[in-house]
């Protein structure tokens, strides 16, 4: 069997159904807003749609490799992101209720003024631009090695063919084929599953007792995951943008459930590199359990990578577009939108041609952003307007730490792999809580 011929088959053909399938934006609301004959989705609709764009393709390779590396406490420590579905759930569901906010720039704007929002604009589009890369950069590594021709087609090609159904219909597109791709991704994940406790010699009992539960073999990983969940579900607007469209309460109970069945999926990926790990593999786990397993196998797990890597682009697309549109009002036509998603595409696919870390685009963007913590924590809290900038900065300059590996030693209470990670973020969150109330404490005006 061609394996290559497959792959392509599979990118290309599922691509081009989710085209003829999406619905196609007449109006704004439709194309920004996923308004569909007057309805926003239900509870049902809503999860699913949070699960799988949550669920990147780059997720999931990374929770595969982690079970590889730490065992099961890698799987776990991964879904310790998953919290922050919970968080921005609780939260929103209050500023929706008892502020009386219509969206995250809405809450910035009027409590800090334009100039926060636009700063937090430009995290938020930074973040944009990340997905784009990271996600596809797995969907090219399935066709050849980094720099060959293979791998930079297969990302082109993935590219061009989200993007094309993202235009048709923007966010009602992206909800509408994410509940498509939950449902594939779901039956996709049990097969393979399925095929590994098949194997005499594994078993559920492997994947219990694999792995250490230390900080050094995976605990930094997963404190510094609950720290940053803190404040990364709210500088991620394919996330935010969800929590706008359907009613508080609905809202909350998607986001609860999106938690709970988020870090399920999340760690039963990793139990794939728990058996890589017992098989003795190196490299990537999915691919090497894939071509172990042989053909089927192996395009099944190329599947699930596609429909995972499509499902986080368009929504990138879709959340890039409004934020253009919507929240910075730069143009609110259909025309303006669908421009905008071409933009992000373009520009996201540069870093491709670069050796670039799929990791680092969710630990150090997280990092960064840990001065949005006390901002959303306490957003009822009446603050100057300093202290968001003075939280903000505080983020960044550890962010910076972490991405020059320049924070002190001295600091780090903990060893091994992400021990600099957990510690930055430890020292970087009290950092910014302390900033966040000193204009408050010395009653400051600005």
């Amino acid at each position: 069997m061609n394996i290559e011929f497959w792959q392509w088959v599979l990118v290309i053909g599922s691509s081009l159904i989710l085209f003829l399938l999406s619905p196609l934006a007449k109006t704004t609301d439709e194309f920004f807003k996923a308004v569909h004959k007057r309805k926003a989705p239900n509870t049902m609709v809503l999860t699913g749609s949070l699960i799988i764009s949550w669920i990147f393709a780059k997720s999931i390779t990374n929770a595969a490799n982690l079970g590889l590396d730490f065992g099961i406490v890698g799987g776990v420590a991964y879904a310790g992101y998953y919290v922050s579905f919970a968080v921005a759930g609780l939260v929103i569901y209050k500023m929706r209720t008892k502020g009386g906010f219509k969206s995250i720039h809405h809450f910035l704007t009027s409590k800090f003024g334009k100039p926060a929002m636009a700063i937090f604009s430009i995290l938020i589009a930074i973040r944009l631009f990340n997905e784009v890369w990271s996600n596809t950069m797995v969907i090219g590594s399935y066709f050849g090695e980094m720099g060959s021709s293979n791998y930079y087609w297969a990302i082109s090609v993935f590219t061009v063919l989200t993007l094309a159904y993202a235009i048709k219909g923007g966010l009602s597109s992206s909800i509408f084929t994410d509940v498509i791709q939950m449902v594939l991704f779901s039956v996709l994940l049990i097969v393979i599953l399925w095929q590994i406790f098949s194997i005499e010699n594994f078993s559920a009992n492997d994947v219990i007792t694999s792995g250490t539960w230390s900080f050094e073999l995976g605990l930094n990983l997963f404190f510094a995951a609950i720290i940053q969940s803190f404040s990364y579900p709210f500088h991620d607007p394919v996330l935010t943008d969800r929590a706008f469209i359907s009613s508080p309460k609905v809202t909350r109970k998607s986001f609860l459930w999106a938690s709970l069945l988020g870090a399920i999926c999340i760690v039963l990926f990793s139990v794939i590199g728990v058996y890589a790990q017992t098989q003795g593999f190196k490299g990537q786990a999915a691919v090497e359990v894939g071509k172990a397993f042989g053909v089927v196998i192996l395009l099944v797990i190329n599947f699930i990578m596609i429909t995972s890597a499509a499902s986080t682009l368009d929504s990138t697309f879709s959340s890039f577009s409004k934020l253009l549109a919507v929240d910075l009002k730069l143009g609110k036509s259909l025309s303006f939108g669908r421009l905008s998603m071409a933009v992000i595409a373009i520009l996201g696919t540069l870093p491709v041609f670069f050796n670039a870390e799929i990791l680092s685009a969710t630990t150090i963007s997280g990092t960064m952003v840990i001065g949005l913590t006390p901002i959303f924590v306490f957003w009822n809290l009446n603050v100057p307007k300093l202290s968001f900038y003075l939280s903000i900065i505080c983020g960044l300059i550890f962010g910076f730490m972490l991405v020059f590996d320049s924070f002190p030693e001295a600091l780090m209470f903990t060893t091994g792999k992400y021990a600099s990670l957990l510690w930055v973020n430890i020292w970087g969150i009290l950092s910014c809580f302390i900033l966040y109330f000193i204009p408050k404490l010395l009653k400051l005006k600005t």
